[in-house]
């Protein structure tokens, strides 16, 4: 006690030199505590928008991901409502699970024959329930721009495309879309049922739509592949054009019910799904989650040849901007942590040589070697702590201020733009981590003057002028 005390003294007694010191760990621990809130944004802004998409993790025949994409009649899962029913009967699972939800994706060509228009596609038929309740996970109490998809339960035919399909397709004017161009027809006008090729017409002729269009939307046909390669044509309604946010996906997404995409690709056979998504309450749960679920399916399910995918696996974009950002964080860290060292360790040394004296008299009146060094060490921990503490309300300041700035900015290709934010008590290993670093950081560079302190001679350290 009588040390930090001493300690204190000095500090206090040396102001200009302290607080030069402590402006440069303030300053260089909210820059780090900023940086890292906005990293933590990123990081937990795509996690939460991959699961809402994605789910957490996701059971497919195995080889899917790889190479069976384009092939839902090869790769799809024989009874998904037998393996669905027995993860949800699972004791172990069962408190760990949020939404199980089977899906069945697709490739085909959308054709607005009426425009004289048609484009490739990729279709994903899914159980309207599950999928939106999907959409509303948010374990981090973000800002989530994922709506319900709009599928009317009444109207099995009724599809949700991409802003970008509406806008190829010619369908902003049925939509209400605005700012969209007119699309240029690949052959002469045409209209009614006349512009619909002859073979198509024909294909379609037993699966026009029971009910009627819904009000506002527009009719296409999807011509897929089946799953024994023959083709197969729908009549379908457009009901909403959603904005997708990624416009690659944009350009090509259409939605639409799970027993529609089964009709199309399997017909009267069984039907089947291509994935089942499961999306649990949080992601820390999910290694434990994923060795149940392998284990269970090893059990119960062996002869289905399956395998478990988690949402790093299905979005590989999520690992590779997350390695980034960190690798940039530690750029940053690493750096800001040498300018702090050399700081404090150029304020120390200057501090011994100007206080030789007093050192010498210190060792005179009995202190030893060992308690000089706890006062230096002891002058560098107040300034670490003084220094985390103002830097603490520095970045919670900054971060307050941007956060309620409305700034934005628009990810590599995406198409609306998201509000920049600075999540800084969201992660708590961040501000621990940064102020036990700052500490050590002060400690390190107080020791070597302490060291040096330490080893002077009495009677050279009573003569120094």
């Amino acid at each position: 006690m009588n040390t930090l005390l001493m300690a204190l003294r000095n500090l206090a007694r040396n102001r200009r030199r302290s607080a030069t010191t402590l402006l440069a760990m303030v300053i260089g621990l909210a820059a780090t505590l900023v940086f890292g809130g906005y990293r933590a944004n990123i990081a937990y802004g795509m996690e939460t928008g991959f699961v809402q998409g994605s789910g957490h993790l996701q059971i497919q025949r195995r080889g899917y991901f790889v190479d069976g994409s384009d092939n839902p009649g090869a790769y799809g899962i024989d009874a998904p409502q037998r393996i669905i029913a027995a993860l949800h009967a699972d004791p172990v699972l069962a408190p760990l699970l949020r939404v199980v939800s089977p899906s069945l994706q697709l490739g085909g060509i959308a054709g607005n024959f009426e425009a004289g228009i048609s484009r490739s596609v990729l279709a994903l038929g899914v159980d309207v329930p599950s999928y939106n309740r999907m959409l509303q996970w948010n374990d981090y109490g973000l800002i989530s721009y994922a709506k319900p998809l709009a599928l009317p339960e009444d109207q099995p035919d009724a599809v949700v495309v991409g802003e970008g399909v509406a806008r190829k397709l010619g369908l902003c004017a049925a939509l209400g879309l605005q700012g969209c161009v007119a699309p240029r027809a690949a052959a002469g006008p045409a209209s009614g049922a006349a512009a619909m090729p002859a073979d198509i017409a024909a294909l379609a002729a037993g699966e026009q739509p029971k009910t009627p269009a819904a009000a506002g939307g527009s009719h296409i046909e999807l011509l897929v592949a089946g799953s024994r390669g023959a083709p197969n044509v729908a009549g379908l309604d457009v009901v909403k054009a959603k904005n997708m946010g990624i416009k690659a996906l944009d350009d090509v997404f259409v939605a639409m019910h799970l027993a529609r995409a089964q009709k199309l690709i399997y017909g009267a056979a069984p039907p089947k799904v291509t994935a089942i998504t499961v999306q649990l309450n949080h992601t820390a749960e999910l290694p434990a989650a994923r060795a149940r679920i392998e284990q269970l399916l090893a059990a119960r399910f062996g002869g289905e040849d399956l395998a478990v995918v988690d949402f790093a696996q299905l979005n590989p974009t999520y690992g590779q901007s997350l390695q980034f950002m960190n690798s940039m964080f530690g750029f940053i860290a690493v750096l800001i942590g040498a300018i702090v060292l050399f700081t404090i360790g150029n304020t120390m040394s200057t501090a011994v040589v100007e206080r030789t004296v007093e050192i010498g008299t210190l060792r005179a009146i009995g202190l030893d070697r060992g308690g000089l060094r706890r006062l230096f060490l002891c002058e560098g921990l107040l300034l670490g702590l003084g220094g985390a503490a103002l830097g603490l309300l520095v970045a919670w300041g900054v971060a307050t201020a941007i956060n309620h700035s409305g700034l934005t900015w628009t990810p590599p290709g995406y198409a609306y733009a998201y509000k920049i934010l600075v999540l800084l008590w969201q992660d708590p290993r961040l501000i621990v981590g940064s102020v036990v670093g700052l500490v050590a950081v002060t400690l390190v560079s107080a020791w070597f003057p302490a060291h040096r302190a330490a080893r002077l001679m009495i009677v050279d350290a009573l003569r120094h002028v």
